[in-house]
């Protein structure tokens, strides 16, 4: 998601390692978080702390996005543990909780910065989170990968939309595909699948939600169809009686939301109630079984674009699920888990190419050899080829549309975007 505003999962994996003549993975930091290799002279056979953080909404209306980041991030530590990937390598979690605050966020990225042995950061969830991380990480030389990040802004700059493309922070990175693809994807759907010509757009007004509900009424309109009113609500609002009326009376025959299901849920049942019987269609902040409850039983036929195909119809998650399962979370993997999954795996193939690249001994400046290595990394992972351009986006542009089909979410389309 997200996007703009979506969870930041910080998992502090903690490895310890013991290094051998294949390498092992390990943590530096150049802003005072000793790297693991640095603290026990660098490819000693002593064990060798290494740390993935996490920054997520573990707490709060998200939490059923950031718990499922969370634990995704935490299967693959131990997963790399199990199948000593890297020999002598030991890994653990430590996840903060960013509440979906963008100044909570800034202050777990400054606290995971300080922390010995943090190589790699996964999280966070919202993009308008992120936008108060980046720097901080950047600054540090600690790289960053988010799994649910849609907001265009964080990789392109703030200028992408008149076509001007610039990274701003090389520490950046994410496995979700970007509003520009979600946005554009679901107003062909909508348009040429769906066949509505009149929708009514909403947004949240937070970075994710009016980005994406802007990319999707430009690309609606370019299609030929009509934006017959515009609306934005406060996340946090409970009455939406006054926007059902206008959007009822403009004869719209569906809304695009954007924003997140906490409150896109009741804003869908709200509608239907007050006579605006269309449906609501968003982006994957609302692609939530959450939504289906908040919506009161009102969301049927409601329609979510999501960042890939669904994981369980994946040769390349059967494993991932298995052991998910097998591992007992309370929570589950939710729809950024598989994402989750290979931005921590990302990580550890950057340290384990660091380490390789090093004669087999954890650099001292590993924090540093890890974000030059990220870039370069390519591997299959639960979510597909898991890979990064030159801005730092994945190279996996796969989506899906959702309808909430008998009280649940039941997949419609699945495609790649080629633009």
């Amino acid at each position: 998601m997200r996007k703009s505003s979506l969870l930041v999962v910080t998992i502090a994996v903690t490895a310890a390692l013991t290094l051998s003549a294949c390498g092992s993975r390990g943590g530096k930091s150049d802003s005072g978080a000793d790297n693991a290799g640095a603290s026990n002279g660098g490819g000693n056979s002593s064990s060798t702390k290494v740390v993935i953080g996490i920054d997520a909404p573990i707490s709060g209306s998200l939490s059923a996005l950031g718990l499922g980041i969370r634990n995704s991030v935490e299967l693959a530590a131990k997963q790399a543990n199990a199948k000593n990937y890297v020999p002598g390598v030991t890994f653990s979690i430590e996840a903060k909780d960013d509440q979906a605050n963008p100044t909570t966020g800034k202050q777990n990225a400054t606290a995971l910065v300080d922390t010995k042995g943090v190589v790699g950061v996964v999280g966070p969830l919202n993009s308008s989170v992120s936008l108060t991380m980046q720097k901080v990480f950047d600054d540090a030389k600690l790289a960053q990968i988010s799994p649910a990040n849609t907001s265009p802004d964080l990789s392109l700059g703030p200028d992408w939309g008149s076509g001007k493309f610039a990274r701003q922070y090389q520490s950046y990175f994410r496995t979700a595909t970007t509003d520009v693809v979600q946005g554009k994807f679901a107003a062909q759907y909508l348009y040429n699948d769906a066949k509505k010509t009149k929708v009514y757009v909403i947004d949240d007004k937070k970075t994710y939600g009016a980005g994406l509900a802007s990319i999707f009424a430009d690309e609606f309109k370019r299609l030929g169809g009509t934006v017959v009113g515009t609306d934005h609500i406060n996340p946090g609002d409970k009455d939406f009686s006054a926007i059902a009326t206008k959007v009822a009376g403009a004869g719209a025959d569906s809304v695009y939301y954007g924003g997140e299901y906490p409150d896109a849920g009741p804003l869908s049942d709200q509608l239907k109630k007050g006579g605006a019987k269309v449906p609501l269609f968003g982006g994957d902040g609302i692609y939530d079984p959450e939504f289906v409850k908040l919506a009161n039983g009102n969301g049927e036929g409601d329609l979510a674009t999501s960042v890939g195909v669904p994981v369980e119809e994946l040769d390349s998650a059967k494993e991932f699920v298995a052991n998910y399962t097998a591992a007992n979370y309370k929570d589950p993997y939710a729809a950024y888990g598989g994402y989750s999954y290979d931005a921590a795996w990302a990580i550890i193939e950057a340290v384990k190419a660091a380490v390789e690249h090093n004669g087999g001994k954890v650099p001292a400046d590993l924090r540093t050899q890890v974000l030059a290595e990220l870039g370069k990394v390519k591997f299959t992972g639960v979510t597909g080829p898991v890979a990064f351009d030159e801005y730092g986006d994945t190279t996996n542009k796969q989506l899906t549309v959702y309808s909430v089909q008998s009280g649940a979410w039941k997949k419609v389309k699945s495609g790649t975007y080629s633009g």
